[in-house]
C-alpha cells in the first residue's frame, strides 16, 4: 500500500476520538507505554513534528500517526 493511503486510512480510524492538534500530556495518554521524558526526547528529536509555542508543544495528530507507521 502506499504510504499516504496508509496515512490517511489510519488517520480517519486511529485517534478519532482525540482533536488534530494535541499537547503533551494528551500525546502520553495516546502512547500509554511511553514516559514523559521519551516523549520530551522524540519532540526535541523531531522524530515526532511538533510546534513549540511559549513553554507548549502542539503536536499535530498526523505526525504522531506517520511515527507509528516508519516505527
Amino acid at each position: 500500500m502506499n504510504q499516504n493511503r496508509d496515512i490517511q486510512l489510519y488517520y480517519e480510524k486511529l485517534f478519532k476520538d482525540y482533536p488534530d492538534v494535541v499537547k503533551v500530556k494528551t500525546l502520553q495518554k495516546m502512547l500509554p507505554k511511553t514516559g514523559k521524558n521519551k516523549i520530551y526526547k522524540l519532540l526535541k528529536n523531531e522524530e515526532i513534528f511538533s510546534k513549540r509555542i511559549g513553554r507548549d508543544y502542539y503536536i499535530p495528530k498526523i505526525s504522531i500517526i506517520k511515527y507509528l507507521i516508519e516505527k
